[in-house]
Protein backbone atom coordinates (compact mmCIF):
# COMPACT_ATOMS: atom_id res chain seq x y z
CA UNK A 1 0.00 0.00 0.00
CA UNK A 2 2.69 2.41 0.31
CA UNK A 3 -0.34 4.40 1.26
CA UNK A 4 1.28 7.34 3.02
CA UNK A 5 3.46 8.47 -0.03
CA UNK A 6 1.48 11.63 -0.85
CA UNK A 7 1.37 12.49 2.62
CA UNK A 8 5.08 12.04 2.70
CA UNK A 9 5.49 14.11 -0.36
CA UNK A 10 3.23 16.80 1.13
CA UNK A 11 4.72 16.80 4.54
CA UNK A 12 7.45 14.47 5.65
CA UNK A 13 9.59 15.93 2.90
CA UNK A 14 8.54 19.68 3.47
CA UNK A 15 9.42 19.18 6.84
CA UNK A 16 12.45 17.33 6.59
CA UNK A 17 10.91 14.02 8.47
CA UNK A 18 12.52 10.55 8.58
CA UNK A 19 11.09 7.96 6.59
CA UNK A 20 9.32 5.32 9.17
CA UNK A 21 10.04 1.76 9.61
CA UNK A 22 6.96 0.74 7.91
CA UNK A 23 4.89 1.58 4.74
CA UNK A 24 2.30 4.02 5.59
CA UNK A 25 -0.59 5.17 3.09
CA UNK A 26 -2.28 7.89 2.35
CA UNK A 27 -4.01 7.70 -1.18
CA UNK A 28 -7.50 6.99 -2.75
CA UNK A 29 -10.57 4.53 -2.43
CA UNK A 30 -9.79 1.29 -4.31
CA UNK A 31 -12.57 -0.75 -5.54
CA UNK A 32 -15.26 1.77 -4.13
CA UNK A 33 -17.61 3.88 -5.80
CA UNK A 34 -18.78 6.99 -5.36
CA UNK A 35 -20.40 8.50 -2.45
CA UNK A 36 -22.67 11.37 -1.26
CA UNK A 37 -22.15 13.25 2.24
CA UNK A 38 -25.78 12.70 3.24
CA UNK A 39 -24.48 9.37 3.39
CA UNK A 40 -21.41 9.80 5.36
CA UNK A 41 -21.93 13.19 6.76
CA UNK A 42 -19.19 12.80 9.66
CA UNK A 43 -16.74 12.45 6.99
CA UNK A 44 -14.42 15.78 6.71
CA UNK A 45 -11.73 17.01 4.08
CA UNK A 46 -8.15 17.38 6.31
CA UNK A 47 -6.88 20.68 3.82
CA UNK A 48 -3.17 21.73 4.53
CA UNK A 49 -2.17 25.00 2.77
CA UNK A 50 -5.78 25.12 0.78
CA UNK A 51 -5.46 21.40 0.17
CA UNK A 52 -6.70 18.02 0.68
CA UNK A 53 -4.29 15.89 2.26
CA UNK A 54 -6.12 13.60 4.51
CA UNK A 55 -9.34 13.06 6.15
CA UNK A 56 -10.78 13.38 9.34
CA UNK A 57 -14.28 12.86 10.79
CA UNK A 58 -16.56 14.79 12.89
CA UNK A 59 -17.17 14.02 16.54
CA UNK A 60 -18.54 17.24 18.56
CA UNK A 61 -19.42 20.82 17.29
CA UNK A 62 -16.07 21.83 18.29
CA UNK A 63 -14.05 18.67 17.58
CA UNK A 64 -12.07 16.45 15.24
CA UNK A 65 -10.50 12.63 15.21
CA UNK A 66 -7.82 12.41 13.00
CA UNK A 67 -4.21 10.08 12.63
CA UNK A 68 -1.24 11.65 14.54
CA UNK A 69 1.02 11.46 11.28
CA UNK A 70 -1.26 13.54 9.43
CA UNK A 71 -0.70 16.19 11.97
CA UNK A 72 3.09 15.80 12.64
CA UNK A 73 5.06 18.66 11.68
CA UNK A 74 1.89 20.64 10.91
CA UNK A 75 0.97 23.82 12.64
CA UNK A 76 -2.73 24.61 13.40
CA UNK A 77 -2.62 28.18 11.84
CA UNK A 78 -2.09 26.32 8.68
CA UNK A 79 -4.71 23.45 8.63
CA UNK A 80 -8.50 23.54 8.24
CA UNK A 81 -11.11 21.12 7.74
CA UNK A 82 -14.14 21.00 5.10
CA UNK A 83 -17.37 19.19 6.26
CA UNK A 84 -20.65 19.02 4.45
CA UNK A 85 -19.31 18.16 0.95
CA UNK A 86 -19.45 15.02 -1.64
CA UNK A 87 -16.85 17.19 -4.04
CA UNK A 88 -13.01 17.25 -2.75
CA UNK A 89 -11.54 21.15 -2.44
CA UNK A 90 -14.90 23.12 -2.90
CA UNK A 91 -18.79 23.51 -0.95
CA UNK A 92 -19.70 22.76 2.51
CA UNK A 93 -18.27 25.13 5.18
CA UNK A 94 -14.20 25.56 5.91
CA UNK A 95 -13.38 25.26 10.03
CA UNK A 96 -9.99 26.45 10.59
CA UNK A 97 -8.18 24.32 13.28
CA UNK A 98 -7.37 26.19 16.84
CA UNK A 99 -5.48 22.86 18.16
CA UNK A 100 -3.69 19.85 16.68
CA UNK A 101 -3.67 17.53 19.75
CA UNK A 102 -1.28 14.43 18.54
CA UNK A 103 -1.11 11.28 21.11
CA UNK A 104 1.69 11.85 23.29
CA UNK A 105 2.85 7.92 22.86
CA UNK A 106 2.61 8.15 18.85
CA UNK A 107 5.83 6.95 17.46
CA UNK A 108 6.88 8.03 14.12
CA UNK A 109 8.57 4.79 13.41
CA UNK A 110 6.45 2.30 14.11
CA UNK A 111 3.30 4.22 13.68
CA UNK A 112 1.59 3.42 17.05
CA UNK A 113 -0.93 5.52 18.86
CA UNK A 114 -1.34 7.18 15.30
CA UNK A 115 -4.69 9.11 16.60
CA UNK A 116 -4.92 12.97 17.05
CA UNK A 117 -7.08 15.04 17.54
CA UNK A 118 -8.29 18.98 16.55
CA UNK A 119 -10.07 21.71 17.62
CA UNK A 120 -11.93 24.34 15.33
CA UNK A 121 -12.21 27.78 15.51
CA UNK A 122 -16.28 27.89 14.12
CA UNK A 123 -18.12 24.86 15.11
CA UNK A 124 -19.87 22.62 12.91
CA UNK A 125 -23.67 23.76 12.52
CA UNK A 126 -25.21 20.07 11.86
CA UNK A 127 -27.46 19.53 8.93
CA UNK A 128 -28.28 16.54 6.96
CA UNK A 129 -24.44 16.67 5.24
CA UNK A 130 -22.73 17.32 8.86
CA UNK A 131 -23.45 15.12 11.67
CA UNK A 132 -20.67 13.47 14.65
CA UNK A 133 -19.93 10.19 14.60
CA UNK A 134 -19.65 8.13 18.15
CA UNK A 135 -16.96 5.96 19.35
CA UNK A 136 -16.96 2.79 19.07
CA UNK A 137 -16.07 0.84 22.98
CA UNK A 138 -15.66 -2.78 22.10
CA UNK A 139 -13.22 -3.80 18.86
CA UNK A 140 -14.94 -5.14 16.63
CA UNK A 141 -14.60 -8.95 15.58
CA UNK A 142 -13.20 -10.61 12.74
CA UNK A 143 -15.65 -11.17 9.81
CA UNK A 144 -17.99 -7.56 10.93
CA UNK A 145 -18.38 -5.61 7.96
CA UNK A 146 -16.46 -2.06 7.89
CA UNK A 147 -16.80 0.80 5.76
CA UNK A 148 -13.90 3.38 4.52
CA UNK A 149 -14.26 6.69 2.87
CA UNK A 150 -12.20 9.37 1.15
CA UNK A 151 -10.54 11.34 -1.78
CA UNK A 152 -8.14 8.89 -1.66
CA UNK A 153 -6.31 7.42 -4.94
CA UNK A 154 -7.85 4.73 -6.74
CA UNK A 155 -4.21 3.19 -7.04
CA UNK A 156 -0.96 3.49 -5.34
CA UNK A 157 0.53 6.75 -7.12
CA UNK A 158 -2.67 7.50 -8.84
CA UNK A 159 -4.64 10.69 -8.79
CA UNK A 160 -7.09 12.32 -6.37
CA UNK A 161 -10.39 11.88 -7.43
CA UNK A 162 -12.81 14.99 -6.86
CA UNK A 163 -15.64 12.77 -5.82
CA UNK A 164 -15.75 11.13 -2.11
CA UNK A 165 -15.62 7.38 -2.67
CA UNK A 166 -16.50 4.83 -0.18
CA UNK A 167 -16.08 0.74 0.47
CA UNK A 168 -16.99 -2.07 2.41
CA UNK A 169 -14.65 -4.46 3.51
CA UNK A 170 -14.74 -7.15 6.28
CA UNK A 171 -12.68 -6.82 9.61
CA UNK A 172 -9.69 -9.11 9.93
CA UNK A 173 -8.77 -11.01 12.90
CA UNK A 174 -5.62 -9.42 14.65
CA UNK A 175 -3.79 -12.92 14.40
CA UNK A 176 -3.83 -13.07 10.88
CA UNK A 177 -3.26 -9.69 10.13
CA UNK A 178 0.11 -9.78 12.42
CA UNK A 179 1.09 -12.87 10.99
CA UNK A 180 0.74 -10.86 7.22
CA UNK A 181 2.96 -8.21 8.46
CA UNK A 182 5.62 -10.67 10.49
CA UNK A 183 8.05 -8.59 8.02
CA UNK A 184 7.20 -5.08 9.10
CA UNK A 185 7.32 -5.78 12.71
CA UNK A 186 3.25 -6.69 13.38
CA UNK A 187 1.00 -5.04 14.80
CA UNK A 188 0.12 -3.83 17.83
CA UNK A 189 -3.04 -3.85 20.24
CA UNK A 190 -3.98 -0.06 18.76
CA UNK A 191 -4.13 -1.47 15.55
CA UNK A 192 -7.09 -3.25 13.52
CA UNK A 193 -7.26 -4.35 10.24
CA UNK A 194 -9.66 -4.60 7.29
CA UNK A 195 -9.78 -6.27 4.09
CA UNK A 196 -10.85 -8.98 1.15
CA UNK A 197 -9.05 -11.73 0.79
CA UNK A 198 -8.25 -11.43 -2.34
CA UNK A 199 -7.28 -7.75 -2.10
CA UNK A 200 -8.52 -5.00 -4.55
CA UNK A 201 -10.68 -2.79 -1.87
CA UNK A 202 -8.78 -1.02 0.17
CA UNK A 203 -8.11 2.95 1.17
CA UNK A 204 -5.08 4.24 -0.72
CA UNK A 205 -2.89 7.54 -0.69
CA UNK A 206 -4.73 10.50 -0.14
CA UNK A 207 -7.62 8.31 2.40
CA UNK A 208 -5.48 8.49 5.51
CA UNK A 209 -6.97 9.60 9.18
CA UNK A 210 -10.11 9.09 7.60
CA UNK A 211 -13.30 7.27 8.96
CA UNK A 212 -13.65 3.03 9.33
CA UNK A 213 -17.25 2.56 10.52
CA UNK A 214 -18.56 -0.71 11.97
CA UNK A 215 -22.50 -0.40 12.91
CA UNK A 216 -22.61 3.49 12.10
CA UNK A 217 -19.54 4.18 14.83
CA UNK A 218 -15.68 5.04 14.08
CA UNK A 219 -13.92 1.89 14.88
CA UNK A 220 -10.75 2.90 12.98
CA UNK A 221 -8.86 5.52 11.71
CA UNK A 222 -6.67 4.95 8.37
CA UNK A 223 -3.46 4.72 9.40
CA UNK A 224 -0.71 2.74 7.01
CA UNK A 225 -0.44 -0.15 5.17
CA UNK A 226 1.97 -2.00 2.13
CA UNK A 227 0.63 -0.72 -1.26
CA UNK A 228 -2.96 -0.30 -1.63
CA UNK A 229 -5.45 -3.48 -2.01
CA UNK A 230 -2.87 -5.91 -2.23
CA UNK A 231 -3.72 -9.62 -1.67
CA UNK A 232 -2.41 -10.40 1.84
CA UNK A 233 -1.77 -7.21 3.10
CA UNK A 234 -4.78 -5.73 4.58
CA UNK A 235 -5.54 -1.77 5.23
CA UNK A 236 -4.09 -0.91 8.86
CA UNK A 237 -6.36 0.82 11.57
CA UNK A 238 -5.62 2.77 14.44
CA UNK A 239 -8.02 0.88 17.13
CA UNK A 240 -10.27 3.77 18.00
CA UNK A 241 -11.23 1.25 20.76
CA UNK A 242 -8.14 0.65 22.38
CA UNK A 243 -7.76 4.74 21.79
CA UNK A 244 -10.73 5.91 23.04
CA UNK A 245 -9.53 7.09 26.19
CA UNK A 246 -7.16 9.81 24.87
CA UNK A 247 -9.82 10.92 22.73
CA UNK A 248 -12.13 11.48 25.55
CA UNK A 249 -9.37 12.87 27.77
CA UNK A 250 -8.69 15.81 25.48
CA UNK A 251 -11.72 16.55 24.23
CA UNK A 252 -14.23 15.24 27.08
CA UNK A 253 -16.53 13.55 24.04
CA UNK A 254 -17.83 9.87 25.29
Amino acid sequence: MLRLLVLTCLVASCFGARLPRRPRLDGRIVGGSDANIEDLPYQLSFEYGGSHMCGASIISENWVVTAAHCVDGVSASSARFRAGSSVRGSGGSLHQATQLIANPQYDYYTIDYDVAVARVATPFSYGSGVQPISLISVEPSAGQTATVSGWGTFFSGGSLPRQLQVVSVPIVSPQQCNNDYASYGGITENMICAAEEQGGKDPCQGDSSGPLTVGGQLAGIVSWGAGCAQRGYPGVYSNVATLRKFITDETGVN
